[in-house]
């Protein structure tokens, strides 16, 4: 399975922020639990947009760039708009910490990636929660959800 990475930046009070970090941690779990090989943190910095400091970075499998987007929208810091956020397809060239996927079957090609990593590596995508869904925060100042790039 080709990795992608969140990265995402607090935009919302602390106590706010907070208290949506159980609801997050459980849906970490879920992606455990789902295979898809999550590794998240906070910047230890504590810098970001809402003057007290949030934001961090998730890592984890994904089959394509769909079920990343659809598991990324589906984060509470996401869906309470805590956070504005950014998604990348990853192409890992070297790991020493066994984060290298199963052998691709299809080694040709751009880098040696198969043809599910080639189709999305060009892809990145920057949003905000959506804000038409019912009870949820508005798309907070400076986002968007810009479609994502054409493949190369």
């Amino acid at each position: 399975m080709p990795w992608f990475v969140k990265l995402e930046e607090g935009i919302v009070a602390k106590d706010r922020f907070d208290a949506v970090i159980p609801a997050h941690l459980a849906w970490l779990r879920g992606l455990e639990a789902g295979g898809h090989r999550p590794s998240s943190g906070y910047w230890s910095d504590r810098k970001g947009c809402n003057g007290a400091g949030a934001g961090g970075m998730l890592l984890f499998w994904a089959e394509s760039w769909d079920e990343a987007l659809t598991l990324v929208q589906s984060d509470p810091l996401i869906r309470q708009g805590c956070v504005r956020w950014t998604l990348h397809s990853w192409g890992l060239v070297f790991s020493a910490s066994g984060l290298a996927p199963a052998p691709d079957p299809d080694p040709a090609g751009r880098g040696g990636m198969g043809q599910a990593a080639r189709s999305d590596a060009a892809r990145s995508e920057t949003a905000a929660p959506d804000p038409s869904s019912a009870g949820e925060t508005p798309v907070p100042p400076g986002s968007d959800l810009a479609p994502p790039a054409a493949p190369l």
